[in-house]
């Protein structure tokens, strides 16, 4: 009856509720099928909110359902980018992770993919020995070309306007339309595409085989 009622309310858009539950059981078992529920029913129910709300939905899910752990851990592998199924398979992910699963949901939830930017950073962590610059990846939302985004990460769990984290060094920014020089919503896409950003692209191609747009 769950199934039923998620394909009812994902008939606009997004994919199939019971194809994306059998595409996760044949991956990687029945254990996760209840934090796909989860996620299911959320971002149904987020369409009817205001952005605002869907931000702080979206970013609380991940942050507090799925298990930082690195790629060699998760996935054998130095650098892999997961999609929201194999993100919710496993239960767990890196920065990338966490942050190509909010946009995903965010688009599921009818955000527009213009109002979004996945942005590669310079972190700056602190150790015991002082702090350290890491790579990272975090989700921008832009509630119009001009205005200054608001940063959803897994490192700092409240959304921030970017002025407020002077830990993170912007280095390029991306997103379904293409990728950008800096963070700029105004800014033009390069027009070279998606093409150049190889991950990217192949995660985007492995998401729509399972489904999404």
């Amino acid at each position: 009856m769950l199934l039923l009622a998620l394909a009812a309310c994902w008939a606009i858009a997004g994919p199939d509720p019971a194809v994306l539950q059998q595409q996760l059981i044949g991956r990687f078992g029945p254990g996760r099928v209840g934090l796909l529920n989860d996620w299911l029913q959320l971002v149904a129910s987020a369409r009817a909110l205001d952005d605002g709300r869907k931000l702080q939905l979206i970013n609380d899910f991940f942050n507090r359902r799925v298990v930082f752990d690195d790629d060699s851990s998760i996935w054998r592998q130095t650098d892999y980018w997961a999609t929201p199924l194999e993100t919710i398979g496993r239960g767990r992910g890196d920065c990338e992770d966490f942050a190509i699963a909010k946009y995903f949901s965010l688009r599921l939830a009818d955000v527009p993919v213009a109002r979004m930017r996945l942005v590669y950073v310079k972190a700056r962590l602190p150790t015991a020995s002082g702090r350290v610059e890491q790579a990272h990846m975090v989700l921008a939302y832009y509630s119009k070309p001009s205005a200054q985004p608001l940063v959803l990460d897994n490192l700092q769990t409240a959304i921030m306007p970017a002025s407020k984290r002077p830990d993170l060094q912007p280095v390029f920014s991306f997103n379904s339309e293409g990728i950008f020089a800096g963070v700029s919503g105004a800014a033009a896409a390069s027009p070279v595409g998606i093409g150049r950003l190889s991950r990217w692209q192949d995660l985007l191609q492995r998401a729509q085989a399972e489904g999404f747009e």
